[in-house]
């Protein structure tokens, strides 16, 4: 019989526990090893059942998620699913924070409902453990991270063989601190607007472009139907929305089905480029599980636009990069901190 994944469950609430134990009572693949009800007691549980897998809440008394993760990852690395309600009012930027500190993924905290309602939560919440399962994770080292990230400038002095106006970055699996990576140093003045497309757990949109805004210098947003992209700014769709660029230059927010599974969809935002804006766009594709952005990436090059992918020493997963590398859809492949100087070069 194939083994199970061991999972601890973490969170103050004994309602939730009580819904989360419930809901992966009857799955095949997880077994709920133990539970917690703030982070000092997680980690002692953690100690005593060595787990496969750690789910944790966010706000907690006496530990919270965030020392939590970090106490985790410092001394006794494990994936960690954060498991948190979508907006938690004016800490709904802090979700990211855990992801910043070495959890893998979020998932909507679930709420009391019918047998048929947890039986798809189950089949959702199944499919994020196991995936964090299959990706390694390493002892945290402590940074001396310094107060002020200086961002790269492009070599103004020297002639540009490009004509880059647009910036669009895809990314799945550990794609929100990827590209905070590279929008923190990216300058404020740049001169072109960036548009991302990161795979995410509906809900959850509003909170990851709040973080991004209050950790760069570069103004993110979620991008309003017909929108005019202006330079310096970032750019993401709407939940459940494709985003795509018009032949005027707006951009469009789409209500296709979705494509393989996404919405949105990073082909059908590169593909949108690369029909009318190809030659002056440059892709970017970062850490992610599967073939999103693959195709996409492939046809903005045919047509004349740069494109990078993350390298395999950096990502998280290497899915959608590892994909584009073999179809030869990349001009250059980095590791994610040579990425931004890379496109500074470029535009």
């Amino acid at each position: 019989m194939k083994k199970r994944i061991r999972t601890l469950l973490i969170d103050d609430s004994p309602i939730v526990l009580n819904i989360l134990k419930r809901i992966l009572a009857q799955s095949q693949e997880i077994e709920v090893v133990g539970t917690a009800e703030n982070g000092k007691e997680g980690i002692q549980k953690l100690k005593e059942l060595d787990p496969d897998v750690v789910c944790t809440d966010l706000m907690m008394p006496v530990m919270d998620g965030l020392e939590l993760t970090k106490e985790v990852m410092r001394n006794y690395p494990k994936p960690i699913l954060v498991i948190s309600s979508a907006l938690e009012g004016k800490n709904q930027s802090n979700v990211f924070q855990l992801l910043e500190a070495g959890a893998l993924e979020v998932f909507p905290k679930p709420q009391g409902g019918s047998e048929k309602d947890y039986e798809g939560i189950r089949n959702k919440l199944e499919s994020k453990i196991k995936l964090i399962h299959s990706i390694p994770v390493f002892k945290s080292r402590e940074k001396n991270k310094p107060s002020e990230i200086q961002p790269i400038n492009s070599n103004s002095g020297q002639q540009k063989l490009n004509n880059i106006r647009y910036l669009v970055i895809g990314a799945s699996t550990g794609g929100p601190n990827a590209i905070q990576k590279i929008l923190e140093r990216l300058p404020e003045n740049l001169s072109i607007p960036v548009i991302c497309v990161q795979h995410i757990t509906d809900g959850f949109i509003e909170s990851l472009v709040t973080w991004l805004d209050q950790s760069t210098k570069l103004k993110v947003k979620i991008m309003e139907d017909n929108e005019v992209p202006i330079s310096g700014r970032v750019y993401f769709p709407k939940d459940q929305r494709h985003l795509v660029i018009e032949s005027n230059g707006n951009l469009k927010e789409s209500r296709e089905v979705s494509l393989n599974g996404h919405t949105p969809s990073i082909n059908i935002t590169f593909k949108s480029f690369a029909t009318h804006q190809g030659s002056s766009t440059l892709g970017v594709i970062l850490t992610g599980m599967g073939d999103d952005g693959a195709s996409g990436l492939l046809s903005i090059k045919h047509m004349g636009g740069k494109t990078i992918g993350e390298s395999e020493k950096t990502c998280v997963v290497y899915g959608m990069p590892r994909v584009a590398h073999e179809i030869g859809a990349l001009d250059f492949q980095l590791p994610l901190d040579k990425i931004t100087e890379k496109i500074m070069s470029l535009v």
